[in-house]
């Protein structure tokens, strides 16, 4: 990228951003919000995992977000007897008695898993490697994916029928967890006028795979205060019971709180969340900003919070405080 220095670059990356929220606008309708932590995710090399009931345009969401982006583009739809080779991809005997590995939907760019938790742990687990150590491995070969790469997964709450609830070591791996409600009023109506008039949107594409690779390395060198720091890094260490710092609500609400992943992901997402607002380093506000997605996934809860009507996010809001 031909930048004269670091702020330009910073400048170009606001931009860029801006035209993303356009052009990501003319299909997705009132999700302002959930389109911005998608990005963050983007380009703070996280994944994203979306939760809400059917019919909240979760994989619309993603197949927008890839249209925009000069990106590779593969979809896994998640289904009960979907095999871990069906994903990664398998080896087979050619026609000189070798044997080829043929690559499976999992090597791209941007991946949507559809409805992730309609797959046993078997299946979900095959994405693992990929998602922490961007390869896979088969027959004890090591097969590397092309970067950027991506996971953007959907799911169905959990109480619904035929879903198999995410193992926490997979939940880690995603940097936010996101939660889709349903639309405002306003905004269903422009939905239903727009998507009922058989008007043909054509998306542009705004980002290559190279510049969002650039803008990730720059998200590294944001210089962020040591306040700010200190303070991301208290706020997941507040969430863990009985421990030197933890808040009277974690020893009394909560089984196990957030490990250091959370801890890092509250730094580069507030960077990030920095940069996309025009602004050159991040405050406490940034971190307040990215912290409930962040964290809603990795505190797990006890029988005492359940009982008395107490969510994560209740647990978290006292955390912010």
């Amino acid at each position: 990228m031909n930048f004269k220095s670091e702020v330009e670059a910073a400048n170009s990356l606001h931009a860029d951003y801006e035209k993303l929220l356009a052009e990501i606008g003319k299909k997705i309708y009132g999700q302002d919000e959930i389109i911005k932590k998608v990005l963050i995710s983007i380009f703070s090399n996280g994944h994203c995992l979306l939760v809400g009931v059917p019919g909240l345009a979760k994989t619309l969401l993603v197949n927008t977000i890839s249209q925009v982006l000069d990106l590779k583009y593969q979809r896994i739809q998640f289904t009960p007897d979907l095999m871990p080779s069906d994903i990664i991809g398998t080896e087979i005997l050619n026609s000189e008695r070798k044997f080829t590995f043929i690559k499976g939907p999992l090597f791209a760019n941007i991946l949507l898993a559809d409805e992730i938790n309609r797959t046993p742990p078997k299946t979900q687990s095959a994405l693992l490697e990929a998602m922490q150590e961007k390869m896979v491995t088969v027959n004890g070969k090591n097969y590397e994916i092309d970067k950027p790469f991506f996971v953007l997964a959907t799911q169905n709450p959990i109480e619904q029928e035929g879903t198999y609830p995410l193992p926490e070591a997979q939940l880690d791996r995603f940097m936010f967890s996101i939660y889709l409600d349903y639309p405002k009023l306003e905004d269903e109506i422009s939905i239903v006028e727009n998507t009922t008039c058989g008007k043909d949107i054509v998306l542009n594409k705004i980002i290559s795979g190279e510049k969002i690779s650039y803008y990730q390395k720059l998200i590294q060198k944001v210089p962020i205060n040591r306040n700010v720091l200190e303070y991301a890094v208290n706020l997941a260490a507040k969430s863990r019971p009985n421990t030197e710092i933890s808040h009277p609500m974690a020893n009394e609400y909560i089984n196990w709180g957030a490990g250091p992943r959370a801890s890092q992901y509250l730094v580069i997402g507030a960077k990030t969340n920095a940069l996309l607002s025009g602004k050159y380093s991040p405050d406490i506000e940034d971190v307040k900003e990215v912290a409930i997605p962040i964290l809603r996934h990795r505190i797990m809860k006890n029988y005492k919070a359940e009982a008395e009507g107490i969510s994560v996010e209740d647990i978290i809001t006292e955390l912010l405080k």
